[in-house]
């Protein structure tokens, strides 16, 4: 094994090791304490014993989802391979490659499917787990149990993701072991990362559909109609919408997250593939360590992201309510301090003292820069990466936590309607881009300067760096949300509930910083691949974009996530659509005694098996058109127009895509936050602490205004559910999905009439 063989499969099995250890914690807590199950979520029995049939509910709904889903994401990467064994091997004359592409592309897209089920199954796994131990043992055991979940889908999947690419060079550098042929090789590599995008589009967009079909439907009807507490147990979409969690918030986001990976180290690699002569002779970065520098960066991640996870866990736990975002804080910020000094001792041990590089930048004579790094230089590009993702981070934080005047304000909002509280939403998430895209800027820039296109695929993997974390952090709030439900589902004391929505209200804000997270690495991951589609088309004049293809094709790509936010939006407004009027359905019937579900039946019972199949068929089918949109957009337009329509759909897309999906998420999430800090009387304005039973006169005299700010906000986070759980995380997915079908395919384009399409366009 070579030095960085030894730096990178030790690390992804002390990852591994690390998740089957934090599993085996989380088993300690048993779900049937008495061995007794009651049958029916309404009984009077004791909230322990209602526990294993509601979390046996969640976990058959969220498996029934992903064997339909992972289904059609087979049949659909089988029939793919095929297109792209063809094409490929039709472009580049040959067939090994285009086996090696199509093998690389079903490695990821599988790999990818194993990481959202494995996410899938901890996160249910540790649901029910976090309720009991709110329950039984407060707020540290309740984290604790929530953290480790989440860290067991961050190590695993990190270490997969890693491992799996590592074998898969390993095997493919048998097949070109000379350095001439590695560009070959890293261009079959790429596959790789276009698999795990593929499902990622699947999953984030289908599990976004599921459950936000279910969980505003269970709002509307529910909460704003029938006006029953969140998560009550006659509402029968209430199982649909912890199912959901689950599905979208897990399932997808882990795949999202790992295609984020996976394209970013191919980005790097086939851009630093494209080497040229040294003064001596030699390629300047023909070592495998130093090739292999962007993915030991990942590998080294996850152990600081172990040792960091201890802190939050044994060394600072969790006591009383108010640590629970500060911990959760602390973890971000010393996981990305911690990995400054890593990279820093990777790149000096990893990379030759200066390593020149083939850039896109053209000199004054017109000729392509020749591109001089060193192993400081890269180390400022991945740190501007990891320090950007931090700030990024921060920002999110202010918008959408209800401890900061943003979401606060907004709240405020809701004592005059909806509308206001929409106006004003929608203002805040405009706002929030600001910030981040100054800092994805300045990312950019400092990082092209120094080290050209590598150096932007470098800050991507900076920014990924810290991944196990982010990804532990994101888990922790889907599971702590469905521990509230799971806890007022089994009627336990309303403590366990404010316990748990404690913990919810935290993981809102750590989910939307993951999104922001995953949305501005997917921002530098786009333009990384980007740059290794002109490097591999071999530009000499570089990308004018004032040609006239060029340009009216930018002018489409910054449409094509207004059209694919519309495709989404509609989809979960027709789901939830379905799912209205199926709540209403049922709590209309009517037993025996004229009573409804809603007056205190004991005949009826809610029918969740009905709302958790409307979820999945609408998900199933309104996820094929967004992603046929964003897969086959590059290929219609290298096809027949050429790689200069390429160029600009790419140029257009980025560009849009980064600002429409951070005001989208954090919008959502401000809106999620709103209705919490309004519903958990966390404002000391009284005309804002919604309480069903008043106690003071102030409260009681209050009252009508404060139910009428709640209605409001749950309003406005019906709106903001799609925008921050569907279609705006799913844009960090076009970003990067089609960023990397112009990759795989560049050969394919260049070979059609020498880059000019079919239409043959001058």
């Amino acid at each position: 094994m070579s030095l960085v063989d030894e730096i990178i499969v030790p690390c992804c099995l002390i990852g591994l090791v690390a998740a089957f250890a934090q599993f085996l914690v989380i088993r300690k807590i048993s779900l049937t304490p008495n061995g007794n199950l009651s049958t029916s979520l309404t009984s009077g029995d004791a909230p322990e014993k209602l526990v294993p049939e509601i979390y046996a509910k969640i976990m058959d709904g969220a498996i029934q989802f992903l064997k339909v889903e992972y289904a059609i994401c087979c049949l659909f990467c089988v029939l793919f391979s095929g297109v792209i064994y063809g094409l490929v091997s039709w472009g580049t004359h040959s067939h090994t490659q285009g086996a090696l592409t199509a093998g690389a592309f079903l490695t990821g897209a599988f790999t990818s499917m194993l990481c959202g089920f494995l996410g899938m199954m901890i996160a249910t796994y540790s649901n029910a787990r976090t309720t009991l131990a709110c329950a039984h043992k407060g707020y540290t055991e309740g984290f604790n149990t929530a953290f480790r979940g989440g860290s067991v889908m961050g190590y695993a999947l990190c270490s997969l993701g890693v491992l799996v690419l590592w074998v898969l060079l390993s095997y493919y550098r048998k097949v070109y072991p000379e350095h001439d042929d590695w560009e070959i090789l890293f261009d079959c590599a790429a596959g790789y990362g276009l698999g795990g995008s593929t499902v990622a589009m699947f999953g984030r967009v289908g599990g976004g559909i599921y459950t936000k079909a279910a969980d505003v439907g269970a709002d509307l009807v529910g909460k704003v109609v029938a006006g029953l507490d969140e998560d009550d147990p006659n509402n029968p979409a209430t199982i649909a919408d912890n199912v959901g969690d689950n599905v979208g918030d897990i399932a997808g986001m882990g795949a999202d997250l790992f295609g984020s990976f996976a394209e970013s180290t191919c980005a790097a690699l086939v851009i630093a593939a494209a080497a040229v002569e040294g003064s001596d002779n030699t390629l300047s970065v023909a070592g495998w360590d130093a090739m292999l520098f962007p993915v030991a960066i990942s590998a080294a991640g996850i152990v600081i992201c172990i040792l960091c996870g201890f802190f939050a866990t044994n060394i600072s736990p969790v006591k009383v309510e108010a640590d629970i975002e500060k911990v959760l804080k602390v973890q971000m910020v010393l996981t990305a301090i911690l990995m400054l000094p890593v990279i820093y001792y990777l790149a000096v041990l990893l990379l030759p003292a200066e390593f020149r590089l083939e850039g896109v930048r053209l000199t004054e004579s017109g000729n392509q820069a020749k591109i001089h790094g060193s192993p400081f230089k890269a180390f400022i590009c991945a740190t501007m990466g990891c320090v950007g993702g931090l700030i990024i981070g921060l920002v999110t934080e202010y918008f959408t936590s209800h401890s900061f005047i943003p979401t606060r304000e907004l709240a405020s909002a809701c004592k005059f309607g909806t509308a206001v509280n929409i106006i004003q939403g929608l203002a805040l998430g405009y706002k929030s881009c600001i910030v981040p895209v100054f800092v994805l800027s300045s990312a950019i820039f400092v990082s092209f300067q120094l080290c050209d296109l590598y150096g932007i695929a470098l800050a991507a993997l900076g920014m990924l760096a810290t991944l196990s974390c982010g990804l532990t952090i994101d888990g922790f709030g889907p599971i702590s949300d469905n521990a509230g439900g799971i806890a007022e589902m089994a009627l336990f004391n309303p403590e366990v509930r404010r316990r748990t929505d404690a913990l919810d209200a935290a993981g809102n804000t750590t989910a939307a910083i993951g999104k922001g997270f995953a949305i501005g690495s997917a921002a530098l991951v786009s333009l990384a691949l980007y740059g290794a589609f002109v490097i591999r088309l071999r530009v000499k004049t570089g990308v004018n974009i004032l040609e006239p293809t060029t340009f009216a094709f930018l002018i489409i790509g910054c449409m094509i996530p207004y059209w694919f936010a519309a495709l989404t939006m509609k989809s979960v407004g027709k789901a939830a659509g379905e799912m209205v009027a199926e709540v209403q359905r049922q709590f209309s019937m009517k037993d025996s005694k004229g009573k409804t579900l809603l007056t205190g039946s004991t005949e009826l019972k809610p029918d969740s098996k009905t709302c958790i199949q409307i979820s999945t068929q609408a998900s199933i089918r309104e996820m094929v058109a967004p992603a046929c949109l964003v897969i086959l957009s590059p290929l219609a337009a290298g096809t027949f127009f050429g790689v200069q329509a390429v160029f600009g759909l790419l140029t257009g897309s980025l560009g849009s895509s980064v600002q429409l999906a951070i005001s989208m998420s954090n919008s959502g999430g401000a809106w999620d936050n709103c209705k919490k800090f309004i519903k958990n009387g966390f404002s000391d304005d009284v005309e804002l602490r919604y309480t069903k039973n008043p106690q003071t006169e102030e409260e009681k005299k209050a009252a009508p205004k404060a139910k009428e700010a709640h209605d409001a906000a749950v309003q406005g986070d019906t709106v903001g559910d799609p925008f921050k759980d569907t279609s705006g995380p799913a844009l960090n997915i076009v970003m990067k999905l089609q960023a990397i079908v112009s990759l795989v395919f560049a050969a394919y384009f260049a070979a059609i009439n020498h880059g000019h399409g079919l239409v043959q366009v001058q």
